[in-house]
């Protein structure tokens, strides 16, 4: 009996651990860059489509922007008649694909060759639409209108305005978390465009910013933030404001100085690409 017992406990304890290693989206997102070379630069598309499915049963996808890792091992997989799962993979993709209007036109084929008709991906992505947060949108709208205002031209008005928007940005972490794309899209309403890097980028002047410098960490590891947006903000912020330097070679000016062997370090850490990685997704993003 004491030693079911104690087989019992450390179940529990290797279940608790394992459960945590899911939760860190940084292991994810590194994990992604070391697959996304494999056939992006090793050219062996079918081991990564192995590497993928592995990764894909521990961690609910993300699809970034222009690595798009769920995108690719789909069509991948698609391509050399591999297993991907099917309906259930690509129900998964609809909500990934949804913030980027007109995007799911690209996918109608694909859906098509596994039973979903464009009526149906339309309809999901509606109602994708309807579960956002209608408070949040609202708010986030404005904000993005805010910050634009008279081109950030007048440093009165731009201070005061960035302000304003330093305490929405607080109050949402409080209390709804992260503002990430699958909270409030990407297009607000009237048709606002609402990336939150700039947003950030304009919060290195703020008395918050140690504050969402370190939340927006821990918003990296739950998989909310994107690690680009975070490394953009601590580049401005230590180029502009405390004149550290550049430490992930994200937010660059013609005076910048990037220590690549150590910026690709400071990347690792927060799950973004090296920079020369970086630099042939960027390519072949542009070539499509």
């Amino acid at each position: 009996m004491k030693r079911n017992s104690i087989l019992i406990y450390l179940f529990i304890i290797i279940s608790i651990v394992l459960s945590c290693k899911s939760n860190d989206y940084i292991v994810y997102y590194n994990r992604v860059n070391e697959i996304d070379s494999l056939f992006r630069i090793a050219s062996q598309p079918e081991k990564a489509i192995k590497q993928y499915r592995k990764l894909f049963k521990k961690y609910n996808p993300k699809n970034q922007e222009r690595i798009k890792e769920y995108e690719t091992y789909i069509k991948l997989a698609d391509q050399y008649q591999k297993n991907f799962g099917g309906k259930k993979s690509l129900y998964k993709l609809i909500p990934l694909i949804a913030p980027y209007e007109g995007s799911e036109k690209n996918y109608f084929s694909l859906f098509q060759k596994y039973g979903i008709d464009s009526t149906e991906v339309k309809q999901r992505i509606a109602d994708w639409k309807k579960g956002l947060n209608k408070r949040l949108v609202d708010s986030f709208s404005i904000a993005f209108i805010r910050d634009q205002a008279e081109g950030r031209r007048n440093p009165q008005r731009m201070e005061k305005n960035d302000r304003i928007n330093a305490e929405l940005l607080k109050w949402t972490f409080e209390h709804y978390g992260y503002p990430s794309i699958q909270k409030i899209g990407l297009i607000g309403n009237d048709g606002v465009f609402m990336p939150m890097h700039p947003l950030f980028s304009h919060m290195v002047n703020s008395k918050e910013y140690p504050y969402f410098k370190a939340k927006m960490l821990e918003y990296i590891k739950s998989g909310d933030c994107i690690p680009k947006d975070y490394a953009n903000m601590v580049d401005r912020h230590n180029l502009q404001i405390s004149k550290k330097g550049i430490l992930y070679g994200i937010y660059l000016s013609y005076d910048a100085i990037v220590d690549t062997i150590k910026a690709d370090q400071e990347r690792k850490k927060i799950g973004i690409p090296s920079i020369k990685h970086s630099s042939k997704i960027t390519k072949d993003y542009f070539k499509k």
